[in-house]
């Protein structure tokens, strides 16, 4: 846990605001000495949305209004509206006939503007006390909670895919929680400050990075949208926004929100378009300070390339954070009960259909529970409903795009046609009015079969059956197998075998589930991230990401200064 120093000491009986004085930030309101510390927060409560349910009800008015018009969605930079005339449009995943929007894309001309409006909101930004940043990231959270609730959730289950409970998860209860989280941690990181003696006065700024961030989000989660840009922006820094177009509805409304929550003009400017075009010109600008990032491996593998080239021209090294794929793993020992695994196995793999960096999709059982889980496998997924996000009985939505449905059905057609594979459920799909793929299980011989190794980003688990008597040798397999360390589980009623894989998998996972699938982490209680070919393991949802934003100044205020240069051992 975050060692938390409350005050710096002097003279044993006397303190100081932790980073008061030296031209930095006060960490109080204008003519209040007070210390504020939030609070810790309790996540959000999930709301059930069942039938006859209030919520229910009010956010199908939600979902039928935003299902029957088309958003004209811009640019907003430095608090702008800018409409450039290169549109490009928002649909439905599963209706991709059905507009939602028409979206404004930036071209170089608007990202050099973009870069200009966040240095020059930076100065009064980062000089505003931390608590007032903080002020308006908890008003954000308030409104999504209540007033725009619906708003969040409806853009998001129609422009992204997302059944009911994905979206309250997502949209809803996980941005509220970073928001207000993110709030208590930051109040964590400023009160952390050095011993000071009796002849000086130690203390520590909690600077912002030099420069502005840039933050790029992914299409599959709206709470990873926010937290990438309101992160670096409660700790004083200013940011470009390139969100994913697929998820534009969804981020555009909480752009507003946070407008109107009092978020200052230039602090997040929202720039939608082309990658190439918009990181072309941020990351050959001198004052580019940091890379907030979540996307695929082969993308945060070409910036960081792009950034190292460019090294010379920063004023300051970048700092680069960034989680991207994983090849998420349930691992079954014998003692394990097979309806847990099967329940696991089909949350974790076939929730938002699949499209998780954390998602389950490969998984190695005893030969002794195979038969009794397959079973329960295949009772289960006979039951699962898949079809539009407004017909709530549908626990399988349709994926996100053409290009992901062309590429997941690319890899289950390898699985048809290899000697080593066999579909035993699912393995269809239909992109004739969504991009629908049902849910496929995959039984393998080779626990290095393709599907078992990359990241499929789909409904597809793969299944590797193993002899009871070499688990330990298993374990081995499953942490060489893939180059991701991000999410993995264990199931097994064992302590000694539990603890086995443990240790052999210290590495295979930066979020590491025991008897649970290996999805779903809350902010506050499971932060999230991991290493190997997952990312930078900054661990959002905790302190840790937020400590990458800043850069911290030791200050040393010697009380007597020395009059003599001697010491007394020349004597």
């Amino acid at each position: 846990m975050f060692k938390i120093t409350v005050l710096c000491k002097i003279n044993n009986n006397h303190s100081i605001p932790p980073t008061a004085g030296c031209g930095e930030e006060v960490n109080n309101s204008i003519m209040n000495n007070a210390i504020y510390s939030f609070r810790e927060p309790k996540n959000e409560p999930v709301y059930s949305y069942s039938p006859g349910s209030p919520e229910r009800e009010s956010l199908m008015e939600e979902l039928n209004s935003q299902n029957n018009k088309v958003v004209e969605i811009p640019l907003i930079i430095g608090g702008k509206e800018i409409r450039t005339g290169k549109t490009g449009y928002v649909v439905k995943p599963t209706e991709h006939g059905h507009i939602l929007a028409k979206y404004h894309m930036a071209t170089e001309k608007e990202v050099a503007h973009a870069i200009d409006e966040a240095m020059k909101a930076k100065r009064d930004w980062m000089n505003l006390s931390w608590m007032e940043r903080a002020s308006i990231l908890m008003r954000s959270a308030e409104l999504i909670s209540g007033k725009y609730r619906n708003l969040m959730n409806a853009s998001t289950m129609l422009g992204q895919g997302k059944n009911v409970h994905q979206a309250e998860i997502d949209a809803a209860c996980e941005v509220i929680d970073y928001l207000r989280f993110n709030s208590w941690f930051a109040s964590l990181i400023y009160r952390e400050q050095p011993v000071s003696g009796t002849q000086s006065i130690n203390r520590i700024q909690y600077r912002p990075l030099e420069g502005f961030i840039y933050a790029v989000t992914p299409f599959n989660f709206t709470a990873i949208a926010s937290n990438l840009n309101t992160s670096v922006a409660l700790m004083g820094n200013t940011a470009l926004w390139k969100p994913a177009s697929t998820a534009l509805l969804s981020n555009y409304y909480l752009m507003t929100i946070l407008k109107e929550a009092g978020m200052p003009d230039g602090v997040i400017n929202f720039i939608p378009g082309p990658g190439s075009a918009i990181t072309n010109v941020i990351l050959k600008n001198k004052d580019f300070g940091g890379l907030h990032f979540t996307g695929s491996n082969s993308t945060f593998n070409t910036l960081w390339k792009q950034v190292s080239y460019n090294l010379e021209i920063y004023t300051s090294y970048p700092k680069l954070v960034g989680e991207t794929g994983g090849k998420g793993f349930i691992f079954a020992h014998s003692s394990s009960d097979p309806l847990e695994l099967a329940v696991a196995i089909v949350r974790g793999a076939f929730e938002y259909q699949g499209q998780k960096c954390s998602a389950a999709s490969r998984a190695y059982i005893p030969e002794s529970l195979w038969p009794e889980l397959k079973d329960h496998l295949l009772s289960i997924t006979s039951d699962l409903h898949m079809g539009d996000v407004m017909d709530f009985k549908n626990f399988v939505n349709a994926v996100i795009d053409e290009a992901a449905f062309d590429n997941i059905l690319g890899y289950i057609n390898k699985a048809k046609s290899s000697k080593e594979a066999r579909i035993i459920t699912g393995g269809s799909g239909n992109k004739s009015k969504g991009y629908f793929i049902e849910p496929t299980i995959i039984e393998t011989t080779d626990p290095h079969f393709v599907t078992m190794e990359k990241e499929i980003f789909g409904p597809v688990m793969t299944v590797f059956v193993y002899d009871d008597k070499l688990f330990e040798e298993t374990l081995d397999i499953c942490d060489k197998t893939s180059p991701y360390g991000l999410t993995g589980a264990i199931f097994s009623r064992d302590k000694y075998a539990t603890m086995k894989a443990c240790r052999t998998l210290r590495y295979s996972a930066g979020n590491f589930y025991i008897n649970d699938k290996p999805t779903g982490a809350m902010v506050g209680q499971q932060p999230f991230g991991g290493a190997r070919a997952s990312g930078t393991n900054d661990k959002a949802g905790s302190y840790l990401n937020l400590v990458r934003w800043v850069s911290p100044r030791t200050v040393k205020e010697t009380l007597i200064p020395a009059t003599d240069y001697r010491y007394p051992f020349m004597d």
